[in-house]
């Protein structure tokens, strides 16, 4: 089987934090099958560019994912980011939703 896949890790960790606000680092870099210090990388240019939160809460961290940006890529940047996590969680069947006051759009 190929080792390829459609989304990027920067996708699957983006969708990792909107699924588990809570989630640690490390439990990130285990879902992504990546090192924990690319995971704090990603996460670092995911905040950097707006399309997650960081909240300090004690000695963890909150993200909250905006999903009102835009996709990056000019392929599908007609797409708000939370299209795609509204469209995976309604496949698999998670809990995620969308943060209150968030624009939402429909297919």
């Amino acid at each position: 089987m190929s080792t390829w896949t459609f989304l990027t890790n920067h996708g699957h960790v983006l969708i990792c934090l909107a699924r588990d606000p809570e989630i640690r680092v490390r439990e990130v870099a285990e879902a992504v099958g990546i090192t924990e210090r690319t995971a704090q990388g990603i996460i670092a240019d995911l905040v950097e560019a707006g399309y997650v939160q960081r909240e300090k809460d004690g000695r963890r961290n909150r993200y909250r994912t905006v999903v009102e940006l835009p996709m990056r890529h000019p392929v599908e940047s007609d797409h708000r980011v939370g299209e795609l996590l509204e469209t995976l969680a309604a496949t698999a069947g998670d809990q995620w939703r969308a943060p209150a006051g968030a624009e939402r759009t429909g297919a």
